[in-house]
């Protein structure tokens, strides 16, 4: 099997499982996310406690690259301290733009790096980042 069908078997498990398509108990974070030019939408739910993602989860609609990225971006946050998801968002971020493309400073994206080629489709490009800039949105505004 090559790395493509692979990155395209992570995105079609992650859009068809809702195991992050839920509402969080609790959550003192809530921040909605929309992307006008193709009507997807998020509200991305988060408790954080002494400085860590303790829980995470989303709602909304959209393409299947757009709920995937965002259940995707959940498993790698949830656990993490505030600094480490921030970090994540910027090397996801970057992994996009074609800024960052050493494979070592990559590997922490794990799944993430399904969504590596979507680049190349300038069109999907805000489909992908949708819930990486509401998540950053997100601890902006906890720590302000």
């Amino acid at each position: 099997m090559d790395l493509n069908s692979i990155y395209s078997e992570i995105i079609t498990e992650h859009n068809a499982s809702h195991h992050n398509k839920r509402h969080v108990e609790g959550a003192d974070v809530i921040e909605q996310g929309h992307n006008p030019s193709c009507g997807d939408e998020i509200q991305l739910e988060l408790k954080i406690e002494n400085n860590i993602i303790e829980d995470a989860g989303f709602t909304g609609i959209g393409c299947a690259i757009s709920q995937a990225s965002t259940s995707i971006m959940i498993d790698l946050i949830k656990g993490k301290t505030v600094e480490e998801a921030k970090h994540i968002i910027e090397t996801f971020l970057g992994m996009i733009k074609r800024e960052i493309t050493d494979e070592k400073e990559l590997e922490i994206l794990e799944d993430a790096l399904a969504l590596k080629n979507i680049s190349n489709m300038p069109a999907r490009v805000k489909c992908a980042v949708l819930a990486w800039h509401t998540l950053e949105q997100s601890l902006n505004k906890k720590n302000s």
